[in-house]
């Protein structure tokens, strides 16, 4: 796949930034990091810099934590496939037991 270049727009800057994702993609990733900033340097009186760690922290706090959900969504999951298949067996077991 052939890599894109997309220009966005960051807290005022404009960066850019090479993608195998289409430009759609990188303009809302842009549009969600831009957001973040803007509403931690508006409840703060932090440095630009101090602004950009904070957020970043904060984006990676609610990956993780959307990672975990999907850590245990998936074990649910599997859980779920497992009881299943048991179910499945039982019934099988049932149907042939009553067709005797």
């Amino acid at each position: 796949m052939e890599k894109i270049r997309t220009t966005v727009k960051i807290a005022g800057r404009e960066y850019a930034l090479t993608s195998h994702d289409t430009a759609e993609y990188v303009h809302r990733l842009a549009a969600l990091v831009d957001r973040r900033l803007t509403e931690m340097s508006l409840s703060t009186r932090l440095s630009a810099n101090q602004v950009a760690v904070l957020t970043s922290v904060k984006i990676a706090d609610d990956m993780l934590k959307a990672q975990d959900e999907v850590t245990r969504l998936k074990r649910e999951l599997g859980e779920a496939r497992q009881e299943m298949t048991e179910l499945k067996r039982e019934l099988a077991a049932l149907r042939a037991k009553n067709t005797k």
